[in-house]
């Protein structure tokens, strides 16, 4: 998600679902993102492939990138809260909590978005 504030047109990222992969790609159009989400039916011959509309459509929408970023950002907070990083690296086992790229985009969100929510809004400079 972070690439989207970058020079990046755009980014792409997939789930192992053994056998599937679910492959999302993301395209910057101006304030907004495309999202597309499609299947692959045998991950370990499309992993990674340059085809990356070959799957099957699921869902695709325009979002507010500032509302994407805020809703995925508050999706891996809300994980991390409940498990915690040494539970989500005993639930996923390969790979630990991606912290510094969750406080990269909460960063990024906070600096370049004009979010709604009141705690993404910076702080009030005080005197002193």
């Amino acid at each position: 998600m972070t690439g989207l504030y970058g020079g990046s047109s755009g980014e792409r990222f997939s789930f192992d679902c053994e056998p599937m992969e679910m492959r999302w790609l993301l395209r910057r159009q101006g304030a907004d993102v495309v999202v597309a989400v499609f299947e692959f039916p045998d991950g370990g011959t499309t992993w990674g492939s340059s085809d990356e509309t070959g799957g099957v459509l699921l869902w695709s929408s325009t979002r507010p990138r500032t509302v994407l970023c805020h809703a995925v950002m508050e999706a891996a907070e809300t994980v991390l809260r409940e498990h915690g990083e040494e539970g989500y690296q005993e639930m996923w086992m390969m790979h630990p909590f991606p912290v510094a790229a969750l406080q990269d985009l909460r960063r990024m969100h906070r600096r370049s978005d004009d979010c709604r929510h009141q705690r993404c809004r910076p702080a009030p400079a005080t005197s002193g």
